[in-house]
């Protein structure tokens, strides 16, 4: 099968500005240090471990990270913020704290995690980050629930975005966190996804851009199922063959399609 089969279908802030800016950015800061320490806990972060930190704001989680962490680098575009962490946890030494955007960062070149109260207007972007980065190996991430529910199947239905990336990452929902438990409150809950890279993808990575055509295909939106569009691209009996042997019913709607069915179909049509 070749790709042509599945077509790409510091200035001093008052405290006003500070909460104007804390808006802007999305930022909704833990009011709770032991939910802080469950969310590390969550994430399963240990002494070897190098920590990225995304949006540290005040630091809640920042602190639990470094009694956890071999190293917690930190990134903050709020200068306010990166001059009171640094102010106040500088003399960590396995503790940086960078004024910058997390989304133009490169990712370090060795292995790494990353655990975030993660502002919640950019989290598909950071989210998007973390799976593009080599070196990755978990993230653990708030967010709001509708976004944690929606790219883990909470729903019953799976977003593209999960199922493109399925192979190399395990997508789970994590712990619910009430929106009062957060300062400002934000107008919905929160919850925590984690992303874990596979010890070995599902798909061979040589295959990872074929995979991905396929699931553009699929979630075309042409046909009204995923055989109908399959069909677009390869005979029908095939693309029905294809779809009965992963387990996918011929009226199947794309989204209520697991991932783990994907494989199987692409699977069934490349050997």
């Amino acid at each position: 099968m070749s790709r042509s089969q599945f077509p790409r279908a510091r200035t001093p802030h008052t405290n006003s500005a500070r909460t104007a800016n804390r808006k802007a950015l999305s930022q909704n800061f833990l009011r709770d240090a032991q939910i802080a320490r469950a969310l590390v806990d969550a994430a399963d972060v240990r002494p070897d471990d190098l920590v990225i930190e995304v949006g540290p704001g005040d630091g809640m989680v920042t602190r639990a990270l470094l009694h956890r962490a071999r190293r917690v680098t930190a990134y903050e575009k709020d200068g306010h913020f990166v001059e009171r962490l640094r102010s106040r946890l500088g003399h960590h030494e396995h503790f940086r704290c960078h004024q910058a955007d997390f989304r133009e960062v490169a990712p370090p070149r060795e292995p790494f995690t990353v655990v975030s109260n993660a502002p919640f207007g950019i989290t598909t972007d950071i989210v998007r980050w973390c799976l593009r980065a080599r070196t990755l190996t978990a993230a653990t991430l708030v967010t709001q629930l509708e976004f944690a529910r929606k790219h883990t199947g909470d729903y019953g239905r799976w977003s593209r975005l999960t199922v493109a990336h399925w192979p190399e990452f395990a997508f789970a929902l994590g712990m619910h966190i009430d929106r009062r438990e957060f300062r400002p409150v934000p107008q919905v809950d929160a919850a925590v996804i984690h992303l874990n890279r596979r010890p070995e993808p599902l798909v061979p990575k040589g295959a990872m851009p074929d995979y991905r055509d396929l699931v553009d295909l699929g979630f075309s939106g042409v046909g009204g199922s995923l055989a109908a569009s399959l069909c677009r691209a390869v005979p029908r009996r095939l693309a029905h063959r294809a779809c009965a042997e992963a387990g996918i019913a011929r009226d199947a709607v794309v989204g209520h399609v697991p991932p783990d069915r994907w494989i199987a179909l692409f699977h069934a049509l490349t050997r």
